[in-house]
Protein backbone atom coordinates (compact mmCIF):
# COMPACT_ATOMS: atom_id res chain seq x y z
CA UNK A 1 0.00 0.00 0.00
CA UNK A 2 2.76 2.51 0.75
CA UNK A 3 4.75 1.74 -2.14
CA UNK A 4 1.62 2.11 -4.22
CA UNK A 5 0.84 5.30 -2.48
CA UNK A 6 4.56 6.55 -3.68
CA UNK A 7 4.55 5.52 -7.16
CA UNK A 8 0.74 7.07 -7.68
CA UNK A 9 3.02 10.22 -6.18
CA UNK A 10 5.36 9.96 -8.16
CA UNK A 11 3.19 9.37 -11.20
CA UNK A 12 1.04 12.31 -10.44
CA UNK A 13 4.46 14.58 -10.24
CA UNK A 14 5.73 13.75 -13.21
CA UNK A 15 2.25 14.10 -14.73
CA UNK A 16 1.82 17.64 -14.41
CA UNK A 17 5.41 18.24 -15.14
CA UNK A 18 5.52 16.78 -18.45
CA UNK A 19 2.09 18.02 -19.32
CA UNK A 20 3.05 21.74 -18.25
CA UNK A 21 6.25 21.36 -20.20
CA UNK A 22 5.34 19.84 -23.43
CA UNK A 23 1.88 22.26 -23.68
CA UNK A 24 3.93 25.09 -22.91
CA UNK A 25 6.55 24.69 -25.25
CA UNK A 26 3.39 23.98 -27.89
CA UNK A 27 1.81 27.09 -26.70
CA UNK A 28 4.61 29.33 -27.53
CA UNK A 29 5.98 27.11 -30.23
CA UNK A 30 8.08 29.75 -32.12
CA UNK A 31 9.89 30.90 -29.28
CA UNK A 32 10.86 27.01 -28.52
CA UNK A 33 11.78 26.80 -31.83
CA UNK A 34 14.14 30.36 -31.73
CA UNK A 35 15.70 29.05 -28.91
CA UNK A 36 16.20 25.42 -30.22
CA UNK A 37 17.93 26.58 -33.45
CA UNK A 38 20.70 28.31 -30.63
CA UNK A 39 21.36 25.15 -29.54
CA UNK A 40 24.95 23.40 -30.10
CA UNK A 41 22.88 21.24 -32.30
CA UNK A 42 22.77 20.08 -35.78
CA UNK A 43 19.86 22.19 -37.62
CA UNK A 44 18.14 18.99 -38.71
CA UNK A 45 18.20 17.82 -35.28
CA UNK A 46 16.91 20.69 -33.46
CA UNK A 47 14.09 20.63 -36.36
CA UNK A 48 13.38 17.39 -35.48
CA UNK A 49 13.60 17.95 -31.40
CA UNK A 50 10.71 20.96 -32.16
CA UNK A 51 8.42 18.67 -32.87
CA UNK A 52 10.03 15.52 -30.94
CA UNK A 53 10.71 17.11 -27.34
CA UNK A 54 7.00 18.18 -26.33
CA UNK A 55 5.44 15.23 -27.88
CA UNK A 56 7.64 13.17 -26.19
CA UNK A 57 6.61 14.69 -23.45
CA UNK A 58 3.20 14.47 -22.91
CA UNK A 59 3.55 11.03 -24.43
CA UNK A 60 5.10 10.48 -20.98
CA UNK A 61 2.58 11.88 -19.12
CA UNK A 62 -0.35 9.95 -21.13
CA UNK A 63 1.74 6.61 -20.63
CA UNK A 64 1.61 7.57 -16.39
CA UNK A 65 -2.14 8.21 -16.41
CA UNK A 66 -3.02 4.34 -16.97
CA UNK A 67 -1.91 2.20 -14.52
CA UNK A 68 -1.10 -0.60 -17.45
CA UNK A 69 1.21 1.41 -19.30
CA UNK A 70 2.57 3.08 -16.23
CA UNK A 71 6.06 1.01 -16.27
CA UNK A 72 6.64 2.08 -19.55
CA UNK A 73 5.83 5.49 -18.64
CA UNK A 74 8.41 5.59 -15.56
CA UNK A 75 11.27 4.53 -17.77
CA UNK A 76 10.34 6.81 -20.09
CA UNK A 77 10.32 9.41 -17.59
CA UNK A 78 13.91 8.10 -16.46
CA UNK A 79 15.32 8.52 -19.77
CA UNK A 80 13.81 12.09 -20.48
CA UNK A 81 15.54 13.47 -17.24
CA UNK A 82 18.75 12.22 -17.66
CA UNK A 83 18.97 13.38 -21.05
CA UNK A 84 17.68 16.61 -19.70
CA UNK A 85 20.33 16.33 -16.88
CA UNK A 86 23.16 15.23 -18.64
CA UNK A 87 22.84 18.10 -21.22
CA UNK A 88 22.11 20.40 -17.98
CA UNK A 89 25.31 19.52 -16.50
CA UNK A 90 27.19 19.08 -20.22
CA UNK A 91 26.07 22.96 -20.21
CA UNK A 92 27.42 23.91 -16.58
CA UNK A 93 30.74 22.19 -17.21
CA UNK A 94 30.96 25.07 -20.22
CA UNK A 95 31.25 22.27 -22.77
CA UNK A 96 29.62 24.11 -24.83
CA UNK A 97 29.60 27.67 -24.33
CA UNK A 98 26.53 29.86 -23.36
CA UNK A 99 23.35 28.30 -24.44
CA UNK A 100 19.90 29.69 -23.78
CA UNK A 101 17.36 27.65 -22.05
CA UNK A 102 14.71 26.45 -24.30
CA UNK A 103 12.05 25.37 -21.89
CA UNK A 104 8.73 26.47 -21.62
CA UNK A 105 6.85 28.11 -18.91
CA UNK A 106 7.97 29.24 -16.00
CA UNK A 107 10.80 26.79 -15.72
CA UNK A 108 12.66 28.62 -18.54
CA UNK A 109 13.58 31.30 -15.72
CA UNK A 110 15.22 28.56 -13.70
CA UNK A 111 19.65 29.52 -13.89
CA UNK A 112 21.26 26.32 -15.25
CA UNK A 113 22.64 25.49 -11.61
CA UNK A 114 18.17 25.57 -10.28
CA UNK A 115 17.79 23.55 -14.14
CA UNK A 116 20.43 20.74 -12.21
CA UNK A 117 19.23 20.05 -9.19
CA UNK A 118 15.25 20.50 -10.26
CA UNK A 119 16.25 18.16 -13.06
CA UNK A 120 17.97 15.59 -10.30
CA UNK A 121 14.93 15.79 -8.35
CA UNK A 122 12.48 14.67 -11.06
CA UNK A 123 14.92 11.93 -12.39
CA UNK A 124 15.19 10.80 -8.42
CA UNK A 125 11.27 11.18 -8.52
CA UNK A 126 11.38 8.92 -11.71
CA UNK A 127 14.07 5.91 -10.64
CA UNK A 128 12.17 5.82 -7.61
CA UNK A 129 8.75 5.48 -8.69
CA UNK A 130 10.47 2.85 -11.21
CA UNK A 131 12.30 0.61 -9.08
CA UNK A 132 9.04 0.54 -6.84
CA UNK A 133 6.64 -0.21 -9.51
CA UNK A 134 9.21 -3.00 -11.21
CA UNK A 135 9.23 -4.22 -7.36
CA UNK A 136 5.16 -4.37 -6.99
CA UNK A 137 4.77 -5.99 -10.38
CA UNK A 138 7.75 -8.19 -11.91
CA UNK A 139 6.04 -9.05 -15.48
CA UNK A 140 7.31 -7.46 -18.67
CA UNK A 141 7.38 -3.69 -19.05
CA UNK A 142 4.12 -3.44 -20.77
CA UNK A 143 1.77 -5.34 -18.61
Amino acid sequence: MKKQLLVDTACFLLILLFTYAGFSKLFAYALFVHDMQKQPLPGWLAGVLTIAVPLVEIGAAALLVAERTRKAGLFLSVVIMLAFTVYTALILSFFFGKIPCSCGGVIRSLTWGQHLWFNLFFLAVAGTGLVLKRKNNTTLLLQ
